[in-house]
C-alpha cells in the first residue's frame, strides 16, 4: 500500500474528485487505481476566497513497486508505514498482585485499558463518581452554586477533559503510532469515525460520557475492576518500593505497581506523596482569562467567505505574542461554539475552563489567553517546596472568588475596559456563556501585574491577526490557572520515579501531558513499561 501526502483539493470539490485526482498525480490509469483511504484531511485558509483541503491517503494500487521506483525521489509518495498497535507482553499465569491505576481520566482509562488487555486485570480507583452522577455533581456548581469538591469538572470518572471541547490532536512526537491506538479505542466506544482522519477531530462533552462507560465496560469485562469513591490516602512505601494503596475508609490494597494518573487538580495527592518522600519539582504553568466573541465574528476573520461551510465548522484559532516584559502571552483551548464554564474543585475558589459540544453551534467562541509564570514567581523558595506552585494558584483563585463577589460568580471585564484600566459596570453586544453568572469589575485584582500588562500589549497584536478580536464588547472571565500542572512527579526512562520503585507517574497531572490525546498516548507508554517490568520480573 502506498501513502500519498499533500494532495491538494479546492474546499468545493465534487465527492467524486478524489480518485481522478489521485491517478493525475501518480500518473497512472484509473483501472489501475484498486481502491484508496483518507488517512488525514486538513485544510489551508491563509487565502480565505480559494481555501484548499489537504489530503494524506493510503492506496493500493496494481503497480505499486513501479512507482515506489518512479517517485524514489518524491517525499509526498512512499509505502504506508505501519500504525497498527502492538502489545508489548501478556499477563503471566501467575500474576502476584494485580496492578494499580490511580484515576479515570483519559491516562487512567487508557493505561486501565492497555493493561486488561494485555491480561493484567488491573484495579482502577476514582475518587470521585461514575461519569452521570459527577455530570448532576458538576451541574449543581453551574445552576444552583453548590460545590462538591470530590465530584466536580476536575474529578470523577473521564477527568477534566469530560468537561471540554474533546479535542484530538496534539503536537508531540509519536513514532510508534500511539495517538493512533487511542483514536482507534475512542471510536470503538462510540467516537464519530471522523475522528480518524480530520485535522482537528474532536467529540464534545455529551459523546464523551458515553464513550468513557463504554470504556469502563470493556475494562471489567476483561477482568479490570474500576472503583468509585476510593480515594487515595497514601501509598505504602518500604524501602523505597511501592507495597500497596490505603484508602480513605482505611481499606489497603497491595500492590507493587501504581499507576499514578490523578490530574494536574489532585492537590491533596501531591501533598501527601511530598510528605511521604516521593520526588518531586516545581514547574512553569500559565495562567490568565477566558476570552469571549460571537462565533460568527471569528468564522468571518478566519474564513472570510466561506464562513458556515459545513466541512470547515466553527473556526478556532491559536495566537502567541512575545511581550516586552519578557513573557509570552497566548491563546489556549480554544472552544468554538461553547461555553465558559465553572472548574474549581475547592471551596471558595473560582477556576473558569471552556468546554464545547460536538454541534459547536453555541453562540460564543471562547479561548484561555494566559500568560506564562515560572517557579521564580511563585511565593517562597519553590526549590525546598516544589508545591509553591499550587500556593501561586490558590492565592489568585481566591482573589477571583473575592472579585466575583465571594459566591462562585466569575469576575469579568469588557475587553475595552481592560485595555482602558477601567472597571466595567455593564454587559455589551456578548452575553458571557459562564455559569453560575458574572460579576462585572475589574480584573487587575485577580492576576499579578505583569499578567494583566503583557495581556493589555497581547490583545491589540492579536487583532492584527484576527480583526476583531480587540472589540470592546468582548467579554473577559477570570480566572484560568489551571492550564497545566505547577508540578511534575520526576521519572526515569523505565516510567518509574526516581526515587520510588513501582510508582509510575503518568499524564497530566505529574506534568508529562497537555490534553486528552496527549494523556492517552502517556497511559499507554505507561501501562507498556510496567507490563514489561512485571514480565521481566516474575
Amino acid at each position: 500500500m502506498l501513502r500519498l501526502t499533500e494532495l491538494k483539493l479546492p474546499l468545493d470539490h465534487a465527492k467524486d474528485a478524489l480518485r481522478p485526482a489521485i491517478c493525475q498525480r501518480l500518473g497512472i490509469a484509473d483501472a489501475d487505481l484498486t481502491s484508496f483511504t483518507i488517512f488525514k484531511r486538513s485544510y489551508d485558509a491563509r487565502k480565505k476566497s480559494a481555501i484548499t483541503l489537504i489530503y494524506t491517503l493510503d492506496i493500493e494500487v496494481s503497480n505499486e513497486a513501479a512507482l515506489l521506483k518512479k517517485f524514489a525521489e518524491d517525499r509526498h509518495v512512499g509505502p504506508t508505514p505501519d500504525t497498527q498497535y502492538k502489545f508489548v507482553t501478556h499477563a503471566p499465569a501467575d500474576l502476584k498482585t494485580r496492578p494499580v491505576v490511580i484515576g479515570t481520566g483519559p491516562c487512567g482509562l487508557l493505561a486501565g485499558l492497555i493493561l486488561a488487555q494485555m491480561g493484567f486485570k488491573p484495579i482502577i480507583l476514582e475518587r470521585g463518581k461514575a461519569v452521570r452522577e459527577r455530570t448532576k455533581d458538576t451541574w449543581g456548581l453551574w445552576r444552583k452554586n453548590k460545590l462538591n469538591p470530590e465530584s466536580n469538572v476536575q474529578f470523577g470518572e473521564g477527568g477534566a477533559g469530560t468537561f471540554s471541547d474533546g479535542k484530538l490532536y496534539s503536537q508531540i512526537k509519536d513514532p510508534q503510532h500511539h495517538g493512533r491506538k487511542v483514536l482507534e479505542e475512542f471510536v470503538k466506544a462510540g467516537a464519530p469515525e471522523e475522528i480518524m482522519y480530520v485535522s482537528k477531530p474532536h467529540i464534545g462533552t455529551f459523546r464523551l460520557v458515553k464513550m468513557v462507560e463504554n470504556m469502563r465496560a470493556t475494562i471489567t469485562e476483561l477482568g479490570g475492576e474500576v472503583r468509585f469513591g476510593s480515594k487515595v490516602e497514601r501509598l505504602v512505601i518500604e524501602n523505597h518500593q511501592v507495597r500497596g494503596v490505603v484508602l480513605a475508609d482505611g481499606e489497603t490494597i497491595a500492590t507493587e505497581h501504581v499507576v499514578l494518573a490523578v490530574g494536574h487538580s489532585a492537590r491533596d495527592t501531591f501533598q501527601t506523596l511530598y510528605d511521604q518522600g516521593v520526588y518531586i519539582e516545581a514547574k512553569p504553568f500559565s495562567i490568565g482569562f477566558r476570552v469571549e466573541h460571537p462565533q460568527a465574528m471569528i468564522d468571518k476573520a478566519r474564513f472570510g467567505p466561506n464562513a458556515g461551510n459545513e466541512i470547515l465548522g466553527a473556526a478556532d484559532y491559536k495566537l502567541v505574542h512575545h511581550c516586552a516584559n519578557g513573557r509570552a502571552a497566548y491563546s489556549f483551548c480554544m472552544c468554538p461554539g461553547g461555553q465558559v464554564v465553572a472548574a474549581t474543585s475547592e471551596e471558595g475558589r473560582v477556576v473558569t475552563n471552556g468546554m464545547s459540544q460536538y454541534s459547536r453551534a453555541e453562540r460564543n467562541a471562547n479561548a484561555a489567553l494566559v500568560v506564562e509564570v515560572k517557579p521564580e514567581d511563585f511565593p517562597g523558595d519553590y526549590k525546598t517546596n516544589p508545591l509553591a506552585g499550587i500556593d501561586f494558584q490558590r492565592q489568585w483563585e481566591s482573589a477571583a472568588f473575592v472579585a466575583g463577589g465571594s459566591t462562585y460568580a466569575a469576575p469579568a471585564q469588557r475587553v475595552g475596559d481592560f485595555l482602558a484600566g477601567r472597571p466595567s459596570t455593564r454587559l455589551g453586544e456578548v452575553d458571557p456563556s459562564y455559569q453560575p453568572g458574572v460579576h462585572m469589575t475589574d480584573l487587575s485584582s485577580c492576576v499579578p501585574p505583569y499578567v494583566i500588562e503583557a495581556l493589555r500589549e497581547a490583545i491589540p497584536a492579536f487583532d492584527k491577526q484576527i480583526r476583531g478580536f480587540a472589540m470592546a464588547d468582548a467579554v473577559l472571565t477570570g480566572v484560568e490557572t489551571r492550564t497545566s500542572s505547577p508540578i511534575r512527579i520526576k521519572r526515569g526512562e523505565d516510567y518509574q520515579s526516581i526515587n520510588t520503585r513501582g510508582l509510575y507517574p503518568a499524564g497530566e497531572g505529574a506534568g508529562y501531558a497537555g490534553g486528552i490525546l496527549s494523556a492517552g498516548v502517556d497511559g499507554i507508554k505507561v501501562a507498556e513499561a510496567l507490563a514489561l517490568s512485571i514480565a521481566g520480573n516474575r
